[in-house]
């Protein structure tokens, strides 16, 4: 039978030193032409062929479409059945759980903060995964110095406007992706599939009663997309609220005046962004009209035998028992149009739902609010659960207690930031249309190291 020419074989790759299949005339490795490197080196036996390093010899990547949005993959199949973030591949370990943070100082107290570093002080400790920010060092940088490679192209490093220097995309930021673990607590936020930026943050701690006794902390924000600064406001709002709670809470503050305090601190900090955005403080009256920056907030304290949660605007906190005979319970009530329908008894909550105004708030934190109303309330469960702290990012796509219960992993109380990963995954799987946060704390705070992480 007929057979092609067989080129002369080598044993490795002129250029990378990759031995050859048999028959082989490129090389898998680099794509080397073995065919023209064995010929030379035929030629020329007597003496050793150097490596061809001419670019020639070297596989190339083609050039990229100027055009193409190099949009993301489809969520692919995660934990506990649910779909797995499309752009977190890389920061988990083989266990599927975060790479440990390292020890947190010694402070008596631990915290966590899902935002951009800078962000009014807060530092995103947790283990992020924003893409494109890869740390490996680029040859092409003079003195092989670290520098960030494009996640799209792999091939330009990027510019101090975020954008890559050799294909032009956008890359992502730090806040796309954050996840915290703590003793007890974890939490995670994602930029989801349809936003160019996370607009949430939070912000997870842990401490001691002056009894000795575990408290924990989770604190969730929504930054308001039609205002100004949304991201900013999310950070400020997390930052500050925590702030006030480990201040408080450590002392002997009762968790619901805590809460109260810990909310006021938030809209304080979120109403000194518009001073900064509109330069010298103006009337109230004036400010309202300036479209301030703006959040929502949503926060629970867990204490042995307490949790007690507090909140402003649409983000919700829920109620998950261990044991699923048990009803699920949401703890929250929205501040929005379709909540206001509800409680009025103009529309059912499916009719209200189902409305285009259904998601427009009525209280909010920032600047052009006519008045800060924070709600709180406390509760004694009789059995153990976990409580569930989130934007509408995730309950868009779990809104009724049983709806969220079934999405909630049956080991949460156990694994929590096994349980936020799925719970985020769950948001994507469904369309990511928002940014999705999470914080899963388990019920009753489990004895700890304050200061550990």
């Amino acid at each position: 039978m007929s057979q092609m020419p067989q080129p002369p074989q080598l044993s490795a790759c002129p250029t990378c030193d990759e031995p050859p299949q048999s028959g082989d005339r490129y090389c898998d490795q680099c794509g080397a032409d073995l065919s023209a490197a064995a010929a030379a080196a035929e030629a020329s036996a007597d003496r050793p062929v150097p490596p061809q390093l001419s670019g020639a010899a070297r596989a190339t990547r083609p050039e990229p479409d100027p055009e193409d949005d190099y949009e993301l993959a489809a969520p692919a199949t995660g934990g506990q059945g649910q779909a797995a973030d499309p752009r977190a591949a890389g920061a988990l370990g083989t266990d599927g759980t975060a790479p440990p943070a390292g020890p947190a100082p010694e402070t008596g107290a631990s915290t966590h903060t899902g935002a951009a570093p800078g962000a009014d002080g807060a530092a995103g400790t947790g283990a992020g995964s924003g893409t494109g920010t890869g740390t490996g060092a680029d040859p092409r940088l003079p003195g092989g110095e670290p520098g960030p490679r494009c996640a799209a192209c792999q091939e330009g490093t990027i510019g101090q406007d975020g954008f890559c220097e050799h294909c032009g995309h956008a890359q992502g930021r730090e806040r796309d992706h954050v996840e915290s673990e703590l003793e007890g607590i974890a939490a995670a936020t994602d930029r989801g599939l349809r936003h160019h930026r996370n607009e949430d943050a939070f912000s997870v701690s842990s401490a001691e009663l002056p009894d000795g006794s575990p408290v924990v902390v989770a604190v969730v924000c929504d930054g308001v997309s039609s205002a100004t600064r949304p991201d900013d406001a999310s950070a400020a709002a997390a930052h500050a609220a925590n702030e006030a709670l480990m201040a408080s809470l450590p002392l002997g503050a009762h968790p619901q005046q805590a809460m109260n305090e810990a909310i006021v601190a938030a809209a304080e900090a979120v109403n000194s962004l518009a001073v900064e955005t509109d330069g010298p403080a103006s009337h109230p009256e004036q400010q309202r009209h300036q479209n301030a920056p703006a959040c929502t907030i949503v926060s629970a304290v867990v204490t042995s035998d307490i949790l007690t949660v507090g909140w402003v605007g649409d983000s919700r906190a829920y109620w998950v028992p261990d044991d699923r005979t048990a009803p699920p319970a949401r703890l929250t009530e929205d501040d929005s149009w379709a909540a206001q329908m509800v409680a009025a008894g103009l529309m059912s909550e499916a009719e209200a739902y189902a409305d285009e105004r259904a998601h427009a708030i009525t209280g909010w934190l920032g600047a052009d609010a006519y008045e800060l109303e924070p709600h709180t309330a406390s509760y004694k469960p009789d059995r153990p659960g976990v409580v569930v702290v989130c934007t509408d990012g995730l309950w868009n796509y779990a809104e009724s207690a049983e709806e969220m219960a079934r999405a909630v992993p049956p080991d949460a109380r156990a694994r929590p930031l096994n349980s936020a990963q799925v719970l985020v995954g769950h948001a994507l799987g469904g369309g990511g249309h928002d940014n999705v946060t999470v914080a899963v704390v388990p019920f009753p705070a489990a004895p700890g190291r304050a200061g550990s992480a």
